[in-house]
């Protein structure tokens, strides 16, 4: 993998792999995070602060899906919310993770090797769910996003079920997404789900979506709201985005599935 190193010492990838579909391959991330001190996916914690603060209050059990090498709960935490559990497929980012934390004194947060399509927690347990880019990689090979594989729509739901299922009666998922609200709808408002689904956007020239999906608030006729109208926003890229490998990711994305 190549990488490129900041002036502030942090490594950036420099435009990911060859091919989406290595985002499939746990040897490719295990790779990766071995040299890979730092990547922020979809922006980082700054950037959607504000939309993150009116749903997680510091007494709020959290529960971080893929956290990689993300400063996502190192940030939370400065924000005040100390009962941070973080999962990832990775044993490697897991073991990377662990010993940066406790380098930095925060020993509540705790980190465990985990699937996200099978979450080893009890029912109920966590006041919000949060995933930043993670649940993108269910994407990678799902053919036409109007009409996603089988295969695809059946690991989607399976992780969201796992979700709800983790949450508490009046749990938050907040999912951190460039998935555009007409292709993630149809699985967010699944008949299964009790949740409410909202979103905002946030980003530049390049938009991100901010999903916040409230359990137990879903009414009968409940077709989605959002503060902003539907519609797909006009991209206009500054160059740091054309070069992250947020925009590489979508537009190899896009390729595949064409």
């Amino acid at each position: 993998m190549c990488t490129r190193q900041d002036p502030n010492g942090t490594h950036k990838n420099g435009g990911g792999p060859s091919t989406a579909l290595a985002y499939l391959d746990p040897k490719y991330w295990d790779e990766r995070f071995s040299t890979e001190e730092h990547y922020e996916w979809l922006k980082d914690y700054s950037h959607f602060r504000h939309l993150i603060q009116s749903h997680i209050t510091p007494n709020s059990s959290v529960l971080e899906l893929g956290c990689g090498n993300s400063q996502l709960c190192e940030e939370l935490y400065k924000d005040g919310v100390t009962n941070i559990t973080c999962i990832d497929l990775s044993a490697v980012a897991v073991e990377n993770m662990q010993k940066k934390l406790l380098s930095k004194g925060f020993k509540e947060i705790k980190v465990l090797e985990a699937d996200m399509l099978d979450l080893p927690f009890s029912n109920e347990c966590f006041d919000v769910v949060i995933e930043k880019g993670t649940m993108e990689v269910l994407f990678v090979d799902s053919g036409d996003p109007w009409n996603p594989r089988p295969a695809t729509v059946t690991k989607v739901i399976k992780m969201l079920e796992g979700v709800h299922r983790v949450l508490k009666p009046d749990g938050i998922y907040i999912s951190i997404s460039f998935g555009q609200p007409h292709f993630r709808r149809p699985f967010f408002e699944a008949p299964q789900f009790t949740w409410s689904v909202e979103w905002s956007t946030f980003g530049d020239g390049f938009h991100y979506f901010f999903y916040t999906l409230k359990k137990g608030r879903r009414s009968l006729d409940d077709k989605g709201s959002s503060k902003e109208k539907l519609e797909i926003p006009s991209i206009c890229l500054f160059q740091d985005e054309l070069e992250g490998e947020d925009y590489l990711f979508r537009t190899n994305i896009d390729e595949l599935n064409c």
